[in-house]
């Protein structure tokens, strides 16, 4: 059994961290059968980072290796009919969200008043004094460091909500009307990109970037769609 190592539920949604339900969106596309762990065991993953997944007594940290991972080794690749360009769109995607979009809202949930107050709680409200004093502060501080390092937190909050908004042109242009990203069926990118769309449209933090998305008509209802694919159940009011 595939056992997949995350952090609670939290905002209503299957995951607070976009990553971990990148992952377990991916395996219910895949129809893989798993079990979770929700108590955020950071201190034991692999790379100091949540998701991993224990496999057949292996653990594998980071979602990208742990879906080349699952697909190597369960014969399940919901990406085995794309073409070779196909392929690249959705790398370039990931990477667009992944590794930049991701840092914008980072930004508004951990170091914009309102955004931090809801993070605090979801993240660490549940933990025991005095670590709900001291855990939430040295994570916050780590991340500011991490911000700065990437470059997006160089910039003042405007130019990042620009820059975020920009990145949700390029998703909503690419997506157009399909019902899933590159046409009829669904593939990876369409859980990367639902778990990070519904980590800004469904979390009740306001931004610019989150407003931006909420106007876009085909972003809610592709969310709702994988949401309902996947679940089963009904995507968050």
């Amino acid at each position: 059994m595939i056992r997949l190592y995350q952090f609670p539920p939290g905002f209503g949604l299957p995951n607070a961290s976009p990553f971990c339900m990148k992952i377990e969106t991916w395996l219910r596309l895949a129809g893989l059968p798993y079990e979770t762990d929700n108590r955020g065991l950071v201190m034991r993953a692999p790379k100091g980072k949540l998701p991993f997944i224990e496999d057949d007594g292996t653990r594998i940290a980071d979602s990208g290796f742990i879906i080349e991972h699952l697909v190597r080794t369960h014969g399940v690749d919901p990406d085995a009919g794309l073409s070779d360009a196909q392929r690249a769109t959705s790398l370039a995607f990931t990477r667009l969200l992944e590794e930049h979009l991701y840092w914008a809202v980072v930004h508004t949930r951990w170091f914009e008043p309102e955004g931090w107050r809801r993070t605090r709680e979801t993240f660490f409200g549940a933990m025991p004094l005095p670590m709900r004093l001291l855990v939430p502060a040295l994570a916050r501080r780590g991340l500011r460091r991490q911000l700065m390092g990437h470059g997006m937190g160089r910039h003042s909050r405007d130019e990042m909500m620009a820059l975020g908004c920009r990145d949700i042109d390029a998703v909503a242009d690419q997506l157009g009307d399909k019902p899933w990203f590159h046409g009829d069926r669904p593939s990876t990118i369409d859980a990367t990109l639902h778990a990070f769309l519904a980590n800004l449209l469904w979390v009740p933090i306001d931004s610019p970037i989150k407003a931006h998305a909420a106007a876009k008509p085909n972003l809610t209802p592709y969310c709702q769609r994988v949401h309902t694919h996947c679940f089963g159940t009904p995507p968050p009011a």
